[in-house]
């Protein structure tokens, strides 16, 4: 539509490279939908594109509180007492938040 517009205002001229790249880069993409790629059976499986396992592990806080700990890796227990007991540590330290 920019291009129409263009065109309108006067003393333009059109480049003939540009519309034979423009013609070209249709035809390209007309033949493209015309002959799709053609789809395997096995589309999926073993290609490396599968869906990560999720693990995910709900911790008591204290004050009652819940912390919900995901990730695509195992949450070991050492792991999860370590990142609760860093959460509890924020949740009671007087500081103020300094991005606040």
């Amino acid at each position: 539509m920019l291009a129409a517009a263009g065109a309108l205002e006067p003393g333009y001229r059109r480049s003939p490279s540009r519309v034979n790249a423009t013609k070209e880069a249709m035809l390209r993409e007309f033949a493209r939908v015309q002959n799709p790629l053609e789809t395997r059976e096995n589309a999926g499986s073993g290609d490396g594109l599968d869906e990560p396992e999720l693990h995910r592990e709900e911790i008591e806080l204290p004050d009652g509180g819940q912390l919900v700990l995901t990730d695509i890796e195992d949450i070991t227990p050492e792991r999860a007492e370590k990142t609760a007991a860093r959460i509890a540590r924020i949740l009671n330290s007087k500081e103020r938040d300094r991005q606040s």
